[in-house]
């Protein structure tokens, strides 16, 4: 269970939907072609040959097809979709609204539930055929092969015209990156599946328990961090008498949105995987930068003095919560979701354990950035010459409708009351960016005037269930620790509030040399930093690193990111 399983547990109740496309998203992704996205999705590109609509026609974006329409569709579900008895993947409350509210009965060429490589893998071979139903679910790579070789729908007339005002507001809310994304020689090729990457920034979480047991104050500084993480291992925080709790959780994945160190590294002004600016204004990639040395270096320290589980680089993000709900480890860095997996679990185990989020400490007298990923996981194309392009648009238009704006029924098309996410059965979705945060500031205020009145029902099942914790029921900890007052969005407010994310300045589709070498890259990372933190190699061993990562295709792959910043 990685972080595909536990944002999945959060997006239950939130109606954001990650799932299938997080494990899209934590593939490597490898495809070579030489299509650029450029200029916005607002361009003035020709349309294609089926979009054109008279100008002065007034078009409904939730209007019925009359008569209805038949759409293919080719997606993939994860593994732990479920249906309301006697729904199925062809037919339930999703594919009945198409039906009922847009006249658009969708007929599946395929579908596939199970891990995202099995569908990259049997998508491929539908690529190379020319084997395409009317919508087709793709990654990055997909998108840029399907531009490249013509099989896809321009949709920039289509979007522009049939998207309802709501739908274009959301798609537009950071500033317009997962358009251009999608955008190709000034020509949108795909809507882009959106979610909020401000949920995807590291908090530094506690065991608050520990710290008070143990007289030591909350931490302000990375020396704060040290000297905690110091403390929590030799000091018996669990009151055993056995050298057996660790001061910090480290995955064998590194990157992670549990027990991941990037967290650890923005504290040092260093950042994992991203693309940044150097001073001339050029971008560089984080990861063979000075300050990741010095973070490494850090890493090597406490796992030298037994902070950090020695067999960390044998255990995968499940291993790590299972030491965490077990009460064996004080602190961790990871993402807002956490509490609902896997420290609820812990919480129902042993109640007396109590976790709190802060702001990332930082090393030095810099103010921490903190890091936040490009969040595009998934994009839906519409195969050249489909007969109804606009179709794919007021899918889109309804998701939203339903979901976010109408809130039509949410115990229909969100979460059941028999614990059906129903909300993965949509075929095209996806999640205003400031959701959760709206989510947050509205429970916090409800419970300061004791007043739910105008909330919305999709916030309504979580104010219960964070009310319920408040009342006594410790089912409702995690709700509360994430959206309570307190709780992992408040840190994230303050870090709103102050400005201090920094995002990933690549936004654009995996370049050639990154489909080929990215890969050997990947695994040379990987491979150095674990026995740099595991003292298998000396913290001299990151020079060579940068080396061998210049000569084995990271240069060009520099080269290549610039020459596409230039044209933005």
């Amino acid at each position: 269970m990685k972080k595909i399983r536990s944002a999945a547990l959060v997006l239950a109740s939130t109606m954001m939907l990650m799932t299938v496309l997080a494990a899209c998203s934590t593939n490597n992704e490898k495809n070579s072609t030489s299509v650029s996205p450029s200029a916005a999705a607002e361009s003035t590109a020709p349309a294609s040959e089926s979009t054109s609509v008279p100008s002065d026609e007034v078009i409904d974006p939730l209007g019925k097809f009359d008569p209805p329409i038949e759409v293919t569709v080719i997606r993939p579900y994860d593994d732990n979709t479920k249906f309301v008895e006697g729904d199925t993947a062809e037919n339930n409350e999703w594919t009945r609204a198409y039906e009922d509210k847009l006249g658009i009965k969708v007929k599946f060429d395929w579908i596939l539930q199970g891990g995202g490589d099995q569908y990259t893998q049997k998508l491929n071979v539908a690529i190379a055929s020319n084997d395409l139903a009317d919508i087709v679910i793709v990654n990055s790579n997909q998108l840029k092969q399907l531009a490249e070789a013509g099989q896809i729908a321009d949709l920039t007339e289509v979007f522009d015209k049939h998207s309802s005002e709501y739908v274009k507001k959301v798609l537009n809310e950071d500033g317009g990156l997962a358009l251009k994304s999608a955008t190709f020689d000034g020509k949108l090729m795909a809507i882009p599946r959106i979610g909020s990457d401000i949920d995807e920034v590291a908090l530094l979480w506690v065991r608050m328990d520990w710290l008070k047991k143990l007289g030591l104050p909350e931490p302000k500084t990375m020396e704060d961090v040290r000297a905690i993480s110091d403390a929590f291992t030799n000091k018996d925080p669990d009151g055993n008498n056995k050298a057996d709790s660790f001061g910090l959780a480290l995955t064998k994945d590194l990157g992670s949105g549990f027990g991941g160190f990037e967290g650890f590294l923005n504290g040092y002004n260093a950042y994992y995987n991203t693309w940044i600016k150097d001073a001339s204004g050029k971008l560089v990639n984080s990861n063979i930068q000075p300050e990741m040395k010095v973070a490494l270096a850090e890493l090597q320290k406490m796992y030298q003095s037994k902070q950090i589980d020695k067999e960390f680089g044998t255990k995968d993000v499940t291993k790590v919560a299972e030491t965490v709900t077990s009460g064996k480890i004080g602190m961790y860095y990871g993402m807002m979701w956490t509490p609902l997996w896997p420290l609820q679990g812990g919480k129902e185990l042993d109640s007396s354990m109590e976790w709190k989020s802060f702001a990332i400490p930082s090393a030095n007298d810099q103010p921490v950035k903190a890091q936040i990923p490009f969040q595009v996981p998934q994009y839906y194309v519409v195969k050249k010459n489909s007969e109804h392009p606009e179709a794919a648009i007021k899918m889109l238009n309804l998701w939203y409708d339903i979901s976010f704006d109408s809130m039509i029924e949410p115990s229909v098309y969100g979460a059941t009351k028999d614990g059906v996410e129903a909300f993965k059965h949509a075929i095209i979705a996806g999640s205003p960016i400031t959701t959760n945060m709206d989510k947050y500031k509205a429970i916090t205020k409800a419970l300061e005037t004791n007043d739910t009145t105008g909330m919305k029902a999709n916030f309504k099942n979580d104010f219960d269930a964070v009310a319920s914790f408040i009342n006594g029921d410790i089912k409702g900890w995690g709700m509360h620790a994430v959206f309570g007052p307190g709780g992992s969005f408040s840190v994230i407010d303050d870090y709103v509030k102050r400005d201090v994310f920094l995002r990933n300045e690549f936004y654009g589709s995996p370049t050639p040399t990154m489909g080929e070498k990215g890969g050997t890259l990947d695994t040379l990372l990987k491979e150095t930093f674990t026995k740099i933190i595991m003292g298998a190699s000396s913290i001299d061993e990151f020079d060579k690193f940068v080396d061998n990562w210049k000569k084995l295709g990271g240069d060009q792959i520099t080269q290549e990111v610039n020459e596409w910043f230039a044209k933005q």
